[in-house]
């Protein structure tokens, strides 16, 4: 089931602690622009499936990435994108952003993410793994 871009920013901007919607939506485009660089196929479109429209394009039509990144370059590069950003922010914005699409997707569809990323995203998404 998709969820309405308000329920979706209200929950990233809770989970950001942002001061509006507008800085919450700000990080979700960066972060799922560099997370749809970093999955393929179906798994891509089924997590998609589960966002609002306009994050699920931006998840469809990502930035360019050459391989996955580790977690702590997925951060630097989130903060590279943001304005004003530092990796401690960055952080926070990839935490928020992801866990909320974690919310959306099933824990199916989030372990088929997971086993498309390098070993600590799951940390990211807010479900830590068993090891």
């Amino acid at each position: 089931m998709t969820v309405r871009r308000e329920a979706f920013l209200d929950q990233v901007k809770e989970r950001g602690k942002y001061g509006s919607r507008q800085e919450a939506e700000r990080a979700a485009r960066v972060v799922l622009a560099l997370l749809g660089a970093h999955l393929v196929g179906e798994v891509r479109a089924q997590l998609a499936a589960c966002l609002p429209e306009e994050f699920a394009l931006i998840l469809l039509n990502p930035l360019q990435s050459a391989e996955p990144l580790p977690t702590e370059r997925f951060v630097r590069a989130t903060a590279a994108w943001i304005e004003g950003a530092t990796e401690q922010t960055a952080a926070w914005d990839v935490s928020a952003v992801l866990s909320t699409a974690a919310d959306a997707a099933s824990d199916d569809l989030l372990g088929q993410i997971l086993l498309q990323l390098p070993a600590g995203y799951d940390l990211l998404f807010g479900r830590p793994q068993p090891t």
